[in-house]
């Protein structure tokens, strides 16, 4: 496995992490308040929305990069470990810059299709090099 699919992997999961560290940030600055909202605009809800939506695909991103890269030394792993992780980074960056989760912003749909896109491209890499 190259060090750029290493790290790649490594940075997807301090990412995901951090997201995570956000959601108890804001619960903490929430204190004994709602802790489940539902206000769209609400930073809670968007702090565990960005974590959440990380968590649904970082891990499958993960197992598919590592299957890829113990059946194939190819270059190809490596660049899609860093597509995927500045894809998972731009949707998570656009999530939380956003003021609520009712309206989509551009870094977000960049991150949602780029997932979409790598995700595939991973998995079909996976099968192609069997």
């Amino acid at each position: 496995m190259s060090t750029v699919t290493i790290v790649s992997i490594a940075l997807m999961g301090i990412l995901l992490f951090l997201l995570g560290a956000n959601v108890t940030r804001h619960r903490a600055i929430r204190g004994g308040g709602n802790q489940l909202p539902t206000d769209p605009a609400d930073p809670l809800l968007i702090a565990i929305r960005a974590h959440g939506n990380a968590a649904e695909y970082i891990p499958t991103l993960i197992v598919l990069l590592l299957v890829c890269s113990t059946v194939t030394d190819s270059r190809l792993v490596g660049v899609l470990a860093v597509a995927a992780l500045v894809v998972r980074t731009t949707h998570a960056v656009g999530m939380l810059r956003s003021t609520t989760m009712a309206a989509h912003g551009p870094l977000r749909d960049v991150g949602a299709l780029g997932t979409y896109v790598v995700g595939i491209a991973i998995g079909v890499t996976a099968i192609a090099t069997i």
